[in-house]
């Protein structure tokens, strides 16, 4: 089994009308026995910004540390809050500076910039980015997410009809991956509010 997949967990993310959703499992494992059933994978960076972290679990903590320091540190040089285009610009470049000893971990970047406009970006572990008008994922239910989402997105959802392509998105992953399941958590990030989301999925 890859290192990748040896925790499990997938996370997705898709864009809408001055909105975007992002989206994970609960479930951690070791390969395929499950550990826990409330593990967070997605992890607020700014009021608008969220940053999801599949792969090895142990990385994804280590990452996220260095992610909330350097963050932390742009803002007080900068004195402004943080974009999600500049926060993928942070990991990208930390990732890259561990190429020849990577992390094992893919992360993916969903928000709001100063106006409003949604973003999103998901890269390897050596923070290659691919940023898409539409949706990405991470994880190991990658592969039955894409065709999924494809199916249900749309331009231009608004909150309500992006929040329930993004549940009915990755519930039907967890139909399908081992590896992923025991529910999953929404994040629903407007220019108002955010809203958090708890779904039932398979648990076994």
């Amino acid at each position: 089994m890859s290192i990748m997949s040896y925790t499990g967990g997938t996370v997705v993310a898709m864009a809408g009308d001055e909105c975007v959703c992002i989206a994970s499992d609960l479930r951690i494992g070791e390969q395929m026995t499950t550990i826990a059933t409330d593990q967070k994978k997605v992890h607020k960076v700014t009021d608008k910004v969220y940053v999801g972290l599949a792969g090895f679990q142990s990385d994804a903590r280590t990452v996220l540390e260095k992610i909330m320091f350097r963050k932390n540190l742009y803002e007080l040089r900068e004195n402004r809050r943080i974009k999600p285009q500049v926060l993928s610009e942070m990991i990208s470049n930390l990732a890259y500076q561990h190429r020849f000893g990577s992390y094992f971990t893919e992360p993916l970047v969903a928000g709001l910039d100063d106006t409003n406009k949604p973003y999103i970006c998901c890269m390897d572990t050596i923070g290659c980015v691919s940023a898409p008008r539409d949706f990405v994922a991470v994880g190991t239910g990658q592969e039955y997410l894409l065709g999924v989402c494809e199916n249900f997105w749309r331009e231009n959802m608004k909150p309500e009809e992006l929040f329930e392509a993004t549940a009915q998105s990755i519930l039907s992953c967890l139909e399908r991956d081992a590896a992923s399941g025991w529910g999953a958590v929404v994040y629903t990030i407007t220019k108002d509010k955010v809203n958090v989301s708890t779904i039932k999925a398979r648990m076994d």
